[in-house]
């Protein structure tokens, strides 16, 4: 599996971060629980923040390598109208009902404009108009490939006041040889207006929109990955380990861990004073680590360390002094 790259910081932060959010509903579709959200409050000009949280979306599941994905994006009033809860017509609602079978960009955007039934409604009128201007904003940002206007879409939550969006993968784990894993959406979000203002005493109108990256599900399609190609998932970023078959050397393990930190090197050891050496090699083991440094009386007395390999189990006695040089000279290769 490929090393993933580093994300850009604002994406970081949109994974890392929870800010105002909503806690996660029961309802089909969305992203539930352990999930990661970016939000931003404020009143501000029509669509840049909405256009700037679908940015950062697209930035962390690119930067996640999950493969292909499509964001489906809807507009909350206008669907509104097309389902008929505002005393549509039912067989207007029917014809128009042909458009929830659409998608696509802007194209599609400018073609809803044309109908005399949606243009005629004041409410849809204004979501379009904002869809339009947002796919202006996501084609500056270099993502509107990304993006498709999709009637079918329906967040299934009350708050949502304006653009509503969902990303999926479009590459199936089994397409690539693995088990079929089904996640649905990995993220999603939209605009919610009014929300906070519920929970302030003087209702205050907070303008909101953001979205929730689903990190259990990305967990489990990475997980599943890793397993297809016998790869472990490592729970630590360790990259040595210091360890000792002998009693009383915790002086020396300590020199050892300090020369490895003061160069950069991830290195740990057991809080004991005297561990056993099996216990530290499976320790090694079940934790993923790569490389053991294994210091005892005979490799004290030589001046000389073993380099062991988890993987293969190999070891091999370098000089002390060379010690900093071959771990890094290893761990470039890995």
């Amino acid at each position: 599996m490929p090393q993933l790259r580093l994300l850009p910081r604002r994406a970081w932060a949109a994974l890392l971060s929870q800010l105002l959010r909503p806690p996660c509903a029961s309802s089909p579709g969305a992203v539930h629980c352990h999930s990661q959200d970016f939000d931003i409050a404020g009143q501000f000009d029509p669509m840049i923040p909405d256009a700037e949280c679908l940015k950062i979306m697209c930035e962390i599941l690119s930067g996640l390598q999950l493969g292909d994905f499509l964001i489906k994006m809807s507009w909350k009033d206008v669907r509104h109208e097309m389902v008929a809860k505002k005393g549509l017509a039912p067989e207007v609602a029917d014809q128009i009902g042909d458009y929830v079978q659409c998608h696509g960009g802007v194209t599609l955007v400018e073609q809803m404009f044309q109908d005399p039934r949606l243009s005629q409604n004041k409410q849809a009128l204004e979501g379009l108009e904002d869809l339009k201007l947002l796919f202006e904003y996501l084609t500056l940002f270099g993502i509107s490939e990304k993006i498709s206007f999709d009637l079918s879409l329906a967040r299934g939550l009350d708050y949502y006041t304006g653009v509503i969006y969902e990303a999926i993968l479009l590459q199936s784990p089994a397409q690539a040889g693995e088990e079929h894993l089904s996640v649905g959406s990995v993220a999603a979000g939209g605009r919610y207006d009014r929300l906070v203002g519920m929970f302030d005493p003087k209702g205050h109108s907070v303008p909101c929109v953001g979205l929730s990256i689903g990190v259990e599900r990305i967990f489990s399609i990475v997980e599943q990955r890793m397993k297809t190609l016998g790869e472990r998932v490592r729970t630590t970023e360790t990259q040595v380990f210091v360890a000792t078959p002998q009693k009383n050397f915790l002086q020396e393990r300590l020199k050892l861990i300090a020369e490895l930190w003061d160069a950069g090197i991830k290195a740990e050891m057991l809080y004991k004073n005297n561990p056993k050496l099996l216990t530290q090699l499976h320790y090694c083991e079940n934790m993923g680590i790569p490389l053991v440094v294994i210091i005892g009386e005979q490799e004290l007395k030589e001046g000389v360390i073993k380099l062991r390999s988890v993987a293969s189990r190999e070891e091999v006695a370098i000089k002390r002094e060379n010690l900093v040089a071959e771990v890094q000279k290893r761990l470039s290769k890995s």
